[in-house]
């Protein structure tokens, strides 16, 4: 019996009335969006706020092994203290400043990857100068590797006498809205990292800092085995302004293709994906192209279609690793909707549905990949992806009049 589907988060200020709400409707916010914490990015070099913040009572830690989170149940977070990760993190590890970090790097000491993931305004009495107040909240990777595989295996058992333990699905979207979009945050940060260890210039090994929000190459490095005094060769990174390593988020475009008559919509299917299951099409932007061109283009290259006016509908991140999904709806144009599968390979098919198929579908036959559709579902029938997914979102959206201004019929 799958899990219900999580309700998605609400949009900033819903209630506000305003001209461009009036205009362009409600909001919509995507399933990983909607964070409640706020990150206070600009505290992330202070490392007086993050040891004050991080061995706070209230401190709450969200746990991971090799990017899975430690779970109570399929759809429900564990949250762990500081006095859980000590033994893999130490007493204090923002005990020196962002700079004697650097100054002191030595690339012979294994440090578990550790992410200040914001504040939660609404709870915990942590204060940091009178204006920064709430709940911090951190990430931790406590993997069994290196000089902390001891420590790390021990809390790993302790926990899961606790009946705990780390989620063994590569996606997370069972979660209520709220826990989603913390632990999308988290998931992101520790991925990055784990893949960016070297710097892409000089080849050397990389420093975390800012809490988890950038890579530094370090000017020396005091491990033993280092030669020249631990000075290292002149790097790119340290001079002019790209000077530091930056999380990495790749824009995707997603799009709903409606008809130039306005009454049917394209979707498409790929090979591995379960019988009748179709979804929107998407392919990731790429350098020196608008959302826009991009929309076109992918839809040309992977249906055949031709594509008018595109306009953009709503953004969802997706920590898989690192995208940004920006969902826009497009429209045919007369003389170009016929479909040709032969430019690009990734389809095995691509059709037009009416509004009916696909409202009845949006109604009876949603799920996540793997998972059975609802009882309601009739074996044939067209199949779509949960509302979590921002290709659900779309298709609502142009059914329900999002781009004609009033219901498809």
């Amino acid at each position: 019996m799958p899990l219900p589907q999580p309700e998605l988060p609400e949009p900033a200020h819903p209630d506000v009335d305003s001209m461009l709400s009036r205009r362009f409707g409600k909001e919509v916010a995507n399933y990983f969006s909607g964070s409640s914490l706020n990150r206070v990015s600009f505290l992330r070099p202070d490392h007086s706020f993050l040891s004050q913040a991080l061995k706070h009572p209230s401190a709450t830690f969200l746990l991971f092994n090799n990017l899975e989170p430690l779970v109570k149940a399929p759809d429900q977070l564990a949250y762990r203290k500081f006095a859980d990760v000590q033994s893999i993190i130490g007493e204090d590890p923002f005990h020196r400043t962002e700079a004697d970090t650097i100054a002191q790097y030595n690339s012979s000491l294994y440090q578990p990857q550790i992410i200040f993931l914001g504040l939660d305004a609404r709870h915990g009495d942590f204060e940091y100068k009178g204006a920064y107040k709430g709940q911090p909240w951190f990430a931790v990777d406590v993997t069994p590797k290196e000089s902390v595989k001891d420590a790390a295996e021990k809390l790993i058992e302790g926990l899961k006498g606790e009946s705990l333990d780390f989620s063994k699905g590569r996606m997370n979207l069972n979660l209520p809205a709220e826990q989603a979009a913390i632990y999308a945050e988290a998931r992101h940060l520790l991925d990055w990292n784990a893949r960016n260890p070297f710097c892409a210039s000089c080849g050397y090994p990389t420093l975390s800092i800012n809490a988890g929000f950038k890579r530094t190459c370090p000017p020396k490095d005091i491990a033993p085995s280092v030669t020249n005094a631990g000075e290292r060769p002149p790097c790119a990174t340290r001079t002019g302004i790209s000077n530091l390593c930056f999380p990495r988020t790749d824009p995707t475009v997603i799009m709903a293709v409606v008809s130039a008559d306005g009454q049917k919509i394209l979707l498409g299917r790929q090979k591995r994906w379960p019988p009748y299951w179709y979804s929107t099409l998407a392919g990731f932007l790429e350098p020196a192209e608008s959302v826009e061109e991009a929309v076109r283009r992918e839809v040309w290259e992977e249906s055949g279609i031709h594509l008018g006016r595109v306009v953009i509908h709503s953004t969802q991140p997706w920590p898989y690793p690192a995208n940004l999904m920006i969902g826009a709806i497009g429209q045919a144009v007369p003389d170009g909707e016929t479909v040709h599968l032969g430019h690009d390979a990734e389809l095995e098919d691509a059709k037009w549905f009416t509004a009916e198929e696909v409202r009845e579908a949006l109604r009876v036959g949603t799920s996540g990949l793997g998972e059975d559709a609802g009882s309601e579902y009739k074996e044939g029938g067209l199949r779509l992806p949960p509302k979590t997914a921002i290709a659900n979102q779309l298709m609502t959206a142009v059914v329900n009049g999002f781009a004609s201004g009033s219901p498809m019929i």
